[in-house]
């Protein structure tokens, strides 16, 4: 039985605290928050949790094996060290950390004490995201030629990070798991339209190697709340909206033909290919559900988790080039390799 203690009981936190406390193989033992009423709506709630306003406690209790830490994302880095130093395992909420280099610090940190150090990204575990990921490392939508995303919504601003480190985060964290390639450059711009805050409003072009693009849309202040994303191949192109109740994700039969003309291979045909539409059968477990038993599996294993460090690092030095290339108008910033598998 793993014991566990979270860190943060605030937006996120009562669903990690009930879904820890449900899952197989784990007892939540105590829940740290700054706040006297947040400890005293988990004292109602769980009557055998112990809360405590000091973090340090929490970690340093003995009972506790892992530690899950939901606070904002400026506290992130020492939180983790200290847990990772004090030899617990570490879920951590998105993004790992502020900067790639403290991502790679605790990467290493929790590598040395063979800890295992998991980050929420928690649509990586949707049914819907499980089942375009296999529908992609299967071949079914061929060469991929387009990855463009849209998650847009009127709030909430956050203090202490901008539209594409709250927003776009969940969309690279997706993108990372469900495709093999790997971005080589980044571009992005923004706007702020609120006195004194950070970027409001950002789009993000993705580049790679060959001639596959990625875009993505984010924005605090739309009017509606949309979670879309498509998907195009050679063969086939998929529509995935987290937002609709039934048929998440839909799988298109279209797409172009391109042959020789009768003038030359220099001159092209272009053709349009129009089949039927099938919606395919989604997991329905919980996503929060399924990752906080992945992350007790990964403890019991010593695998590396779907989410772990290494994804993390990835998203982070993705958001981070695309913040550098914001600073300077949207200009072409290249991506490190090899410091991130």
């Amino acid at each position: 039985m793993v014991g566990v203690g979270v860190i943060g009981y605030g937006y996120w936190g009562p669903n990690l605290v009930r879904n820890f406390s449900e899952a197989a193989g784990s007892r939540v033992l105590a829940v740290s928050d700054l706040s006297s009423e947040r400890r005293d709506r988990v004292e109602a709630r769980y009557p055998g949790v112990r809360t405590t306003s000091d973090a340090s406690d929490l970690i340093a209790d003995p009972q506790i094996d892992a530690v899950v830490i939901a606070t904002p994302v400026s506290t992130h880095f020492d939180l983790v060290r200290q847990a990772l130093e004090a030899g617990k395992h570490v879920w951590v909420e998105k993004p790992l950390a502020a900067t790639s280099e403290e991502a790679r610090r605790l990467r290493d940190a929790a590598v040395a004490r063979r800890r295992t150090l998991m980050v929420d990204h928690t649509f990586v575990y949707t049914g819907a995201v499980r089942k375009i990921a296999g529908l992609v490392k299967e071949g079914r939508l061929g060469d991929l030629y387009y990855y463009d995303s849209v998650r847009v919504n009127l709030g909430l601003f956050q203090p202490d990070v901008d539209v594409m480190w709250d927003l776009a985060v969940h969309d690279l964290s997706i993108m990372d798991y469900v495709l093999d390639a790997r971005p080589c450059a980044i571009s992005a711009i923004g706007s702020a339209h609120v006195p004194g805050r950070t970027a409001n409003v950002a789009y993000l072009t993705c580049l790679f190697d060959d001639s596959l693009i990625a875009h993505f849309h984010v924005n605090w202040l739309a009017p509606v709340k949309v979670r879309r994303t498509l998907i195009g191949g050679a063969r086939q192109m998929i529509v995935y909206d987290d937002l609709e109740p039934s048929e998440k994700v839909r799988v298109y039969d279209k797409g172009i033909t391109v042959d020789p003309g009768p003038e030359g291979r220099y001159e092209m045909l272009v053709s349009y290919r129009t089949g039927d539409m099938w919606a395919p059968q989604l997991e329905t477990t919980e996503a929060l559900s399924r990752a906080a038993t992945h992350f007790l599996e990964s403890i019991e294993t010593g695998r590396e988790p779907l989410t772990g460090s290494g994804a993390g690092l990835r998203v982070i030095s993705m958001l981070e080039a695309a913040s550098q290339s914001m600073a300077q108008q949207g200009a072409l910033v290249e991506l490190p390799r090899g410091d991130d598998d």
